[in-house]
């Protein structure tokens, strides 16, 4: 492992903060959990992400926000838990399109729907359509049994956690593959741990 830094995440359970904590979990990174209620934002958070959005991440002095920048900062500081291809694997492209796709592309896509917002023509728009962004998602699970294949790296811990929240929300149908896919990542040790360990801090 490289030299580890102070790691504290301002986090709530039920937000997108919440594939972080798995992912703390699978790579066995110590880190402090700051809980933070939506309705009182605490003034740490603000001081360091006037956005007060989770998650949040400081690590020693520098402060990384946007699920994707934490994902990968994350991953690449137990670079031994090979959840992130190195520079040079061959892998490395795919990994760093599956996370900028989901920030970029996948999610913007979802809002709109949630929201049934027009995202505008195809050439306007981050990613598209929205048929054509599900289309891939399902196409890229149906190879499986991972998102990079037989590989397991952050990208799935990041989608995992994602996909459990957008399907239970209906935004994107559960088909075999998406089910397959969340059935073998809720079986991660991960999930489960870092679900007990929440559930401890708030009872």
């Amino acid at each position: 492992m490289t030299s580890c830094p102070n790691i504290t995440l301002f986090h709530n359970a039920q937000s997108r903060s919440a594939g972080v904590r798995i992912l703390l979990e699978e790579l066995a990174l110590p880190c402090d959990i700051q809980l933070v209620d939506f309705k009182d934002k605490p003034a740490a958070l603000l001081a360091v992400n006037p956005l007060g959005k989770v998650p949040t991440l400081v690590a020693d002095d520098a402060v990384i926000t946007e699920q994707v920048a934490i994902f990968q900062f994350l991953a690449e500081l137990a670079p031994e838990k090979g959840l992130s291809p190195a520079v040079g694997d061959p892998l490395r492209g795919s990994y760093l399109r599956a996370l900028a796709f989901y920030g970029s592309s996948f999610e913007p896509a979802m809002i709109d729907k949630a929201l049934k917002r027009d995202s505008g023509s195809a050439s306007m728009s981050p990613y598209g359509t929205i048929e054509a962004v599900e289309a891939i998602v399902r196409a890229q699970l149906a190879k499986g049994p991972w998102w990079l294949g037989e590989r397991f790296t952050a990208a799935d811990v990041l989608w995992g956690a994602s996909l459990s929240w957008i399907t239970q929300f209906g935004l994107l149908d559960k088909t075999p593959e998406i089910a397959a896919y969340l059935e073998r990542f809720a079986q991660r040790p991960s999930v489960a741990s870092a679900k007990a360990k929440d559930a401890a801090l708030i009872n």
